[in-house]
């Protein structure tokens, strides 16, 4: 009799200590965000939106002259762009993308998915739309999401002192109007000009060489003595020559 109460009791403590563990094995793909929500652990083999959704996210942290594709794909450019972040914010840099990665993020970011320290209205002050320019309104729209979560990445960088926008998405008409060039990278709504402010020019313009931009022109650069400017083209063009690149 007392070996079955003792089996009993111990099934009992088992089946609770399971419960337990269960919960904690969820808490990290229970949390519920304003803007997204991953409900697995990601690591390189992986695709989907969800791996979308984070490469958006650490595509400021492919390494120097580095662009990271937003393919939904998880291959090494990934898991390379995830150890770097987890590397930046004192995380296991393992390059899997789990509930301690995942947390981060989710502080990092607002319920309208930008990054903390930037928003859309700093990145379209020609219009509420996001219309009028080369490419349609949403296109317009994610394209300077991306531009910000690199910028979240290089001001990280820089010691989490502001960063400036003085410009970003255009639309013709506002191009026009600020004498931009015909086919300014404004117009797509991937690019950003920034102004000095705790860094200088030249500081901003070395610094985007490791976030991600194929575009960066600044001071040396004709037109661009006031500011330095960044963007997603296809291809490289670098050029600020009295900042050495």
């Amino acid at each position: 009799m007392l070996g079955r109460t003792a089996r009993l009791l111990l099934s009992v403590v088992m089946l609770m200590a399971a419960t337990v563990t269960g919960v904690v094995a969820t808490a990290g793909t229970a949390h519920a965000d304003g803007c997204y929500t991953w409900s697995r652990t990601l690591s390189q083999g992986a695709s989907g939106a969800d791996v979308t959704q984070l490469q958006i996210r650490v595509a400021g942290y492919p390494g120097y002259g580095g662009v990271l594709a937003i393919d939904g794909d998880y291959g090494p450019a990934t898991t390379a762009a995830v150890k770097r972040f987890q590397a930046a914010y004192g995380l296991t840099a393992d390059g899997i993308a789990g509930s301690a990665t995942f947390s981060k993020l989710y502080a990092l970011q607002d319920d309208d998915c930008t990054p903390v320290h930037f928003s859309y209205s700093e990145l379209n002050d020609c219009n509420t739309t996001w219309a009028g320019g080369a490419v349609d309104a949403a296109t317009a729209k994610a394209n300077a999401l991306r531009t910000m979560w690199k910028l979240e990445a290089m001001r990280h960088a820089l010691g989490d002192q502001p960063i400036t926008v003085t410009s970003g998405f255009r639309s013709y008409a506002c191009n026009d109007a600020v004498g931009g060039a015909s086919g300014s990278r404004h117009l797509y709504g991937d690019a950003a000009d920034l102004g000095a402010g705790p860094h200088s020019l030249c500081k901003l313009a070395q610094q985007a060489r490791n976030h991600g931009f194929n575009g960066i022109l600044g001071p040396g650069y004709p037109g661009h003595g006031d500011h330095t400017h960044v963007d997603h083209r296809a291809s490289r063009y670098w050029s600020a020559s009295q900042c050495g690149i």
